[in-house]
């Protein structure tokens, strides 16, 4: 009998038949870890459980409990939401069923969109054909069977993407769930063993989308969904959606009076007088914290001439997703969708020394870029947007230098916001611009940054920007989720296009290296995490209305606006209720409105020379003379993402 050596994990080795498979030795391991196993990792790709094994191999058997089975579990519960749309509306045409960070998505072209009571129905389904605990079985077509199957079923869209993937193979993948009557797909996999190892899933939602995401092409149904190994974790996940939904930005900043939208300019956000004062007040911030690290603020076009937008390489690889524009004279132009081409500008518009260098410039001018309607999303997707947007001019010698500066700087933000991060650091992609030298160098002084600031990151091999290594961070807010907000890119074609020069130790002309750097992001989007990671309840230092003054009759009306003044003075954001409603229902008020600080203002108040201070979330604090409110809560702002502090803690 002929057979192959299978290396296991713990570095032990066994052999076993030609045409054994992973549940083969899952099996041979341990019967808990056979009832266990749902798919494989062979030499490091992972593939269905039962596909046989052909050569010596390094073989994992993937568990639960395993990183990558998630995906495998909800791929394959994706495949049963497709079974259970076919069987349940014939004639349906069936596009693509990825695993998604939250779950899972499949596209359908229907007769009707789909509505709620369709999603109950759906669900039904997938559960009684999970139930039948049908095989999820893998079989290699000839390619022009596939082809004429899926064109006879009527299936154009499959068609479309066998002829696209598998050109030059003489045979394509197909899966079935128990028959091709019952569901049959082009998908190389892998799947689990079986429906019935499909047990915590949910439908969530449906959206419109278009076929490859291009709206001039198919139209589509997108049915969203989320599948979990147990049915806790997929109700943990359940309660953290609806916290979402009461949390979601667009609902709290309308509640808020933050900011609104017309269908009149798409994309863009009116930004009402309480918003306007947060999104200052995180401009400011920035300021604040660049300023005294070396930057320069610059203020560039917003409209530039094609022949920039050439010389940078949007113009080729860009220019579908920027907002283009006719002078008088005729010549094209376009609205600046990124601020780095100008940064490239104002460093060649004088001769620079190596003295000069490291060079910050910072930039906070809106940017357009001409998204399509149909992925806008309140302030996460946006047309007009700003950045806390900067750019480094450095040297080879001081890249790590620098982006050890920019990591601390990026800590150092973070944790005024109470935001914990994990780094991605992105590495040398297969096609790429320059030296591999330069890039390993690169990479090394990135790494080394890294380690230098203590931050913990994960490694993304090949992910790097073709024109230089990277690195991400994703932010945590209060219900776990990530965002991706901060980026430090290193650039060596930039400075190369537009031809920049320092003069160097040498008197010679040498390149610089671009460090392309946000922290926020855009503040749209920043905004709209802050306001679900807060709920709305922002910290004092970011509340646009930091106090209220609530007199309690109209004759305290007169001193509470002189506490206001005083407040106001100090450099406090205070506002006064004068209005003729009882105290209580000021109060409801100012908590609904998320106010840190209520001041009540009566008899005993004015006759004092204090107000009676109500905390949003500590309740009544007693009285306090204004000097003493003002002391605190000035150091309760300086404190920022400091805990305890504030008058609550001083109570």
């Amino acid at each position: 009998m002929n057979e192959i050596s299978v290396t296991l994990p713990d570095g032990s080795s066994r052999r076993v038949p030609v045409g054994s498979t992973p549940a083969d030795v899952a099996a041979a391991i341990s019967p808990r870890l056979a009832r266990a196993a749902l798919a494989g990792v062979v030499d490091g790709k992972v593939v269905d459980l039962n596909q046989p094994l052909a050569k010596d191999a390094a073989v994992r058997v993937l568990t639960p409990d395993s990183p990558e089975a998630l995906a495998v579990y909800r791929h394959s519960t994706a495949h049963l939401l497709a079974a259970a749309v076919i069987n349940l509306f014939p004639g349906t045409q069936c596009g693509i069923g990825p695993a998604i960070d939250e779950g899972f998505f499949y596209d359908f072209v229907v007769a009707r969109p789909f509505v709620p009571e369709d999603l109950e129905a759906i669900e039904k389904k997938m559960k009684e054909l999970a139930s039948q605990d049908l095989v999820y079985e893998r079989q290699m077509w000839p390619r022009q069977e596939a082809i004429d199957f899926f064109t006879k079923r009527g299936e154009p869209l499959k068609v479309q993407l066998i002829q696209e993937k598998t050109e030059g193979q003489a045979e394509v993948s197909v899966y079935t769930i128990k028959d091709r009557d019952t569901f049959v797909d082009f998908c190389v996999g892998p799947h689990v063993p079986s429906t019935g190892r499909l047990k915590g899933f949910k439908l969530l939602s449906t959206s419109n989308a278009y076929w490859k995401g291009d709206a001039k092409n198919q139209p589509m149904q997108r049915v969203y969904g989320t599948a979990f190994f147990s049915d806790k974790d997929l109700q943990t996940y359940l309660q953290r959606i609806e916290e979402a939904k009461k949390r979601d930005h667009r609902r709290v900043g309308r509640e808020l009076g933050l900011f609104t939208f017309h269908h009149w300019a798409p994309g863009a956000a009116f930004w009402l007088a309480k918003g306007t004062t947060l999104y200052n007040t995180l401009a400011n911030y920035m300021r604040e914290v660049l300023f005294p690290a070396g930057y320069v603020e610059l203020k560039t076009p917003l409209v530039y001439n094609k022949a920039l937008w050439e010389t940078s390489g949007h113009w080729q690889h860009y220019r579908e997703n920027m907002f283009i524009v006719e002078s008088r004279d005729g010549e094209p132009m376009a609205m600046k969708a990124m601020n780095c081409p100008g940064h490239m500008l104002v460093f060649g518009s004088e001769v620079r020394s190596y003295r000069d260098l490291p060079l910050r410039f910072h930039e906070q001018t809106p940017l357009h870029r001409n998204e399509a309607s149909g992925v806008l999303a309140g302030l996460t997707r946006v047309r007009q947007f700003s950045q806390d947007d900067a750019h480094c001019f450095v040297t080879q010698e001081q890249i790590g230098e620098e982006v050890e500066r920019l990591i601390r700087l990026v800590q150092r933000v973070y944790a005024d916001f109470s935001l914990p991060f994990v780094a991605k650091l992105s590495t040398r992609p297969d096609e790429f611009l320059g030296e591999v030298a330069t890039w390993d160098d690169a990479e090394t002084h990135l790494k080394a940054a890294l380690d230098a600031t203590g931050t913990r990151y994960e490694l993304n091999e090949k992910d790097g920007a073709f024109y230089g290594p990277k690195i991400d961070f994703d932010i945590m807010d209060a219900l776990g989720r990530r965002w991706q907000c901060a980026t430090i890119q290193l650039d060596y074609q930039m400075p190369e296009r537009f031809d920049l020069k320092y003069v160097g130790a040498d008197n010679a002309e040498h390149q610089p290296v671009v460090i392309h750097r946000a922290i926020f992001g855009s503040f749209e989007r920043f905004i709209a995490i802050l306001i679900e990671h807060y709920a709305g309840a922002f910290p004092l230092w970011l509340a646009p209305v930091q106090a209220i003054l609530l007199p309690i009759a109209d004759r305290h009306a007169e001193y509470a606006a002189s506490v206001r003044d005083r407040l106001v003075a100090a450099g406090l954001r205070v506002e006064l209720d004068a209005r003729q409603e009882k105290i209580g229902y000021k109060i409801r008020e100012a908590q609904l409105q998320k106010i840190p600080y209520m001041l009540v203002a009566g008899d005993r108040e004015a006759a004092e020379g204090t107000v009676s201070v109500r905390s949003r979330s500590g309740g009544d604090l007693g009285a306090r003379s204004i000097d003493d409110f003002v002391r605190h809560a000035l150091s309760e702002i300086a404190a920022k993402g400091e805990r305890d502090t504030g008058l609550a803690a001083a109570s």
